[in-house]
């Protein structure tokens, strides 16, 4: 399985990245990360490969590979959904974090987004932003996203809660687990059901 996490610097996509490589790992499965910074600061595109298999050679996902792409922010969702193979699905979550050239005024944040994606690609879009908020910590998006993930692939919800748990220091572990579980809620899927 290849999942790319799209999203900005602050947003937790290395620890989403670790969390799927805990998953794996208790799985039996080799795991391989990268991490790509379109610029090494908070706010900054962010994408990491995730590539998950009996084993793997290379960590890096090409145009046209991915199963999955999980963006946490729309814009990177637009700007890495080529990576989506022709039967992937793309879990976005709603929320518009403006870069640089937005705020300053030298561009205009893309109108359409959503429905330029859902037009092309099989398009999950969450708002995990407000779930996150709901589990009690706005900075659980990436949680949040995650389980609308695993939700969507199926993986049962104990396997991406221990993945979870040792993942994520313990103090977050309880807002963190709300968070997964929004997300699995998301996508229609009920944790303790599969």
């Amino acid at each position: 399985m290849n999942v790319l996490i799209a999203g900005v610097g602050g947003q937790g996509t290395l620890l989403a990245s670790r969390i799927l490589g805990k998953l794996a790992e208790a799985r039996g499965s080799d795991c391989k990360l990268n991490e790509v910074h379109g610029m090494a600061q908070r706010g900054g595109s962010v994408v990491t490969h995730v590539k998950i298999a009996e084993k793997v050679y290379s960590p890096v996902i090409a145009e046209g590979d991915a199963d999955f792409i999980l963006a946490f922010e729309m814009l990177e969702a637009l700007r890495y959904c080529g990576y989506l193979k022709k039967d992937g699905i793309i879990i976005v979550n709603t929320q518009k974090i403006m870069p640089m050239p937005v705020i300053t005024g030298a561009a205009a944040y893309p109108d359409g987004i959503l429905g330029a994606l859902k037009s092309k690609y099989n398009v999950v879009a969450a708002d995990a932003l407000s779930a996150a908020v709901e589990a009690g910590n706005v900075k659980a998006v990436n949680t949040v996203i995650l389980g609308c993930f695993a939700g969507a692939a199926g993986i049962p919800y104990d396997e991406m809660e221990r993945a979870l748990s040792l993942s994520v220091k313990p103090k977050l572990l309880e807002v963190n687990k709300a968070a997964l579980e929004k997300g699995y809620a998301l996508v229609g899927r009920r944790p303790g059901t599969e």
